[in-house]
């Protein structure tokens, strides 16, 4: 998988901030895709499906997020459509990232990186 990011860390609280995209092609225009989306701390990659065509991307997918309420600890499940379109080359990736609901609609600029952040060594 080629890996791309925007990911940092803020050194005022120490929480981890940003998106990684990693993108696997398989060769007949379609690709499998994982954003991580890191609001404070690593979480687990969305698994979305895409097309390449040429540079141009596409990848769209509903976003499955478990939550649990507090104080009833109740779990809540919400569904969110993940919409990202863009320029894929071997160095970079600009687009842009939707999430339907979460009120996320902004450009996106991710380079490209060995290690998806919590998997460096």
């Amino acid at each position: 998988m080629r890996i791309y990011s925007n990911a940092w860390v803020s050194k005022e609280a120490g929480d981890l901030l940003g998106y990684e995209l990693a993108v696997k092609e398989s060769g007949d225009g379609k690709l499998d895709a994982l954003l991580y989306v890191y609001e404070g701390a690593p979480d687990d990659g969305i698994l979305l499906p895409g097309r390449i065509n040429g540079k141009h991307v596409t990848i769209e997918g509903d976003w499955i997020e478990h939550q649990v309420e507090y104080p009833s600890k109740k779990e809540i499940i919400q569904t969110h459509l993940v919409r990202i379109e863009g320029a894929l080359d071997l160095t970079s990736f600009h687009g842009r990232l939707t999430i339907k609901d979460l009120s996320v609609d902004s450009d996106l600029k991710l380079r490209r990186v060995q290690h998806i952040w919590f998997c460096k060594p």
